[in-house]
């Protein structure tokens, strides 16, 4: 089974943590800090590597010189850490950790390795892969996006790990490497957020998450009606990281009850 089902983490009150993943974080108000003050676990920052800074934008004519992944997430998510004891929430079971998804939208390879080379600093405080095994703390780092695959393989040591897709159920590769599946759901299903869903699209999903916890790995899908309930039927069928624009209202749902 998975070791951390941070569904099962949802729980209601201002601030508390959340199996919630705040799907372009950067977008928001308080880039990182608004989806902590909501209690959500895991934030998704695009970038883009220029003249060897990882600048955050969905496009490249949005980014701007200040707007760097070290000043709005590295700096304040790991001061919030050392604060802390290392933890972004003090309290989490062992082994559950914050995620910061890191969504590469340029040329693969290159700007992993400033991520790396970004994190180094921060290493105290951060989940490590060292010579086969998984050294937990208190925040992950999961690339997306444009994915070095065959060199974060390679790699003796990092502190990053691969946001997979559908056909790595199939692979079945290490969760050491690929700890979470990301998935598109207008491409697996056909329910559109309103009415009763479908047989066929219910237990294709039930199916996609089990096999996924089989294999160790979290689950995550985008492009998923952002609505109160496709909220619930996602964790009802137990997926790990329920992707939303919505903090707000996503957080006001849980603490109206559906979240115990």
């Amino acid at each position: 089974m998975v070791a951390f089902f941070l569904a099962a983490v949802l729980v209601a009150g201002p601030g508390s943590p959340m199996g919630a993943h705040a799907h372009n974080d950067y977008r928001h108000p308080r880039p990182l800090l608004d989806a902590l003050d909501h209690g959500f676990l895991s934030v998704e920052a695009d970038v883009y590597l220029m003249e060897d800074r990882l600048l955050v934008g969905h496009d490249a004519a949005e980014l701007t010189p200040g707007r760097t992944l070290d000043a709005l997430y590295l700096a304040p998510l790991f001061s919030r850490a050392r604060k802390q004891g290392g933890r972004v929430f003090p309290g989490l079971p062992r082994g559950k950790s914050f995620q910061l998804l890191i969504d590469v939208k340029d040329e693969a390879e290159p700007a992993w390795r400033a991520i790396e080379r970004a994190l180094a600093p921060y290493h105290p405080f951060i989940t490590e892969y060292r010579d086969g095994r998984v050294v937990d703390r208190g925040v992950r780092v999961v690339v997306s996006g444009n994915r070095a695959i065959d060199a974060m393989r390679r790699a003796r040591r990092r502190w990053t790990f691969v946001d997979g897709r559908a056909g790595d159920l199939e692979a079945d590769p290490p969760a050491s490497l690929v700890p979470l599946v990301s998935e598109n759901w207008r491409g697996l299903f056909s329910w559109p957020g309103l009415g009763p869903i479908g047989d066929a699209d219910r237990e294709r999903l039930r199916a996609f998450v089990d096999r996924a916890h089989r294999q160790g790995r979290t689950v995550r899908f985008w492009g998923a009606p952002d609505l109160p309930a496709s909220w619930d039927l996602q964790r009802e069928a137990g997926v790990d990281w329920i992707n939303t624009d919505r903090l707000a209202e996503f957080r006001a749902h849980w603490a109206g009850g559906a979240g115990e």
